[in-house]
């Protein structure tokens, strides 16, 4: 019973007297409204004496077309068909671009630029993204908005613009030296394609001044007029192999060390690449034995074609998935540069094989040719000879000019849409007006209502 009065007594003290709280704010107007007040004028004061900050912003343009983005569309396509997750998204792709933007290559000449009052004071590379840089990639857009927080309005515009202008200098550096890799891939292929055709050529000129051979019969020439198909096929293969094996060059430089750890995962030893390895090359076969009879127009041969690029298609999309099974925690970046890879030793495999399979065909079509003199047999053998190596070698430099012109549309992967702004001298991000206004308001209606509350329990007790 005690207790119970006790507890009734307690809460009648702890409940507040709003009548008796009014009057007493009532006769303490003008302290309360000098709280508010007082609390306003320092939060003034502050806006004026803190340091400013000032806030600029360049926003750039991610254009999908290099071949790491190229490689990450196709493995997140093919993994999603087949209702696996990778981790990641083909709007996340930007994020690679904001990774390298944080790099010590970019930042470290902009914080070498500053001024620092001590050298002590500046900043690591990591430290100076977190404290003075901002990116945004708006969801499902391929834009970048970079961000830079400045002391002075011409600081925070340098800072932004420099990031950009580094990033691509980085960008461009970085294209150089892949494509200096691919171009001296690519003359030391066309030297030796160009020598064993002018070898070629010579070794056929030889034969016609000693045997007297210049203009075998129609019936000969018909006959092996029919080996065109195969020496044209062989041509293409070997020139796919070739470009195939640049592009495994390119990649396995870009991944360094990296590309030594994945080589342990042979993407051929995998039983579904071997099933459709197989059923490309029995495509590859039953296009040439078609070239045999018909133009490169018939409708059988372009039905061919287009069945052995969806079968390529399909091994891509294959490749891609086994990729994004094994390396699914890696960042986008260096799981796109694998696929790539893995897609490039696959398309070798492919190339070798059908190119094996096309050879030991054409030996069992030229036993047919056995009927006809040693001498004119030799003549057209030379000939064929003469026109698939100078056809590779003209293959070849097409084959490196396209490639030229690809790595310089792949340099120019990002584009500026707008120039780093200069803020206005009177509009610092840091302190806002409005925002230390209302951050005095409400600091001072808090300590108003603390006083108020002082101010009554001094009364009631």
């Amino acid at each position: 019973m005690k207790e119970t009065e006790n507890m009734e007594q307690k809460q009648v003290e702890d409940s507040i007297d709003v009548r008796k709280l009014r009057k007493i704010a009532l006769s303490n107007k003008k302290q309360l409204v000098g709280v508010v007040t007082g609390c306003m004028a320092v939060s003034l004061l502050l806006t004026v004496v803190l340091p400013k900050t000032y806030e600029s912003t360049t926003l750039v343009q991610v254009r999908n077309t290099n071949g790491a983005n190229s490689a990450l569309n196709s493995m997140i396509s093919s993994a999603a068909a087949l209702g696996i997750s990778t981790g990641f998204s083909k709007s996340s792709l930007p994020n690679s671009y904001i990774e390298l933007m944080k790099s010590r290559n970019v930042l470290e000449p902009i914080i070498d630029n500053l001024e620092w009052e001590d050298e002590k004071e500046k900043p690591e590379a990591v430290d100076f993204a977190k404290k003075r840089l901002s990116f945004k990639n708006t969801e499902s857009t391929d834009l970048i908005a970079v961000t830079a927080k400045g002391k002075s309005p011409e600081e925070a515009q340098m800072i932004s613009q420099a990031v950009v202008d580094n990033f691509l200098t980085l960008q461009t550096g970085m294209n150089q030296q892949t494509q200096s890799l691919l171009v001296k891939f690519w003359d030391d292929q066309i030297k030796d394609a160009k020598k064993e055709a002018e070898d070629a050529r010579t070794k056929f000129a030889e034969y016609q001044r000693e045997h007297k051979v210049y203009s075998p019969d129609e019936q000969a020439k018909a006959a092996v007029n029919k080996m065109n198909a195969f020496d044209d096929t062989l041509g293409e293969l070997q020139v796919k192999e070739k470009a195939l094996q640049a592009k495994l060059t390119s990649v396995n430089g870009t991944l360094g060390d990296m590309a030594e750890r994945s080589r342990q995962y042979n993407v051929n030893d995998n039983t579904v690449v071997q099933n459709m390895r197989g059923k490309i090359v029995e495509a590859q076969i039953e296009l040439v034995s078609m070239r045999e009879r018909y133009t490169e127009d018939h409708p059988s041969v372009i039905s061919m074609k287009k069945k052995l690029q969806e079968l390529n298609s399909r091994l891509q999309q294959e490749v891609g998935t086994l990729v994004a099974s094994k390396y699914s925690s890696l960042n986008p970046a260096q799981a796109a540069l694998l696929q790539e890879q893995a897609a490039a030793q696959a398309g070798i495999a492919v190339a070798q094989a059908s190119e094996s399979a096309v050879k030991a065909r054409r030996e069992e079509k030229e036993k047919e040719l056995d009927e006809f003199p040693k001498d004119v047999l030799e003549y057209l053998n030379l000939q064929r000879d003469v026109a698939l190596k100078e056809g590779l070698y003209t293959n070849l430099v097409k084959q490196l000019q396209q490639n030229k012109l690809q790595k310089a549309m792949e340099s120019m992967d990002i584009q500026v849409v707008d120039s780093a702004n200069l803020p206005r001298d009177d509009k610092p991000s840091f302190p806002k007006l409005s925002m230390m206004l209302a951050l005095g308001v409400l600091t001072g209606i808090a300590g108003a209502c603390a006083r108020l509350l002082w101010l009554y329990k001094k009364v009631t007790n």
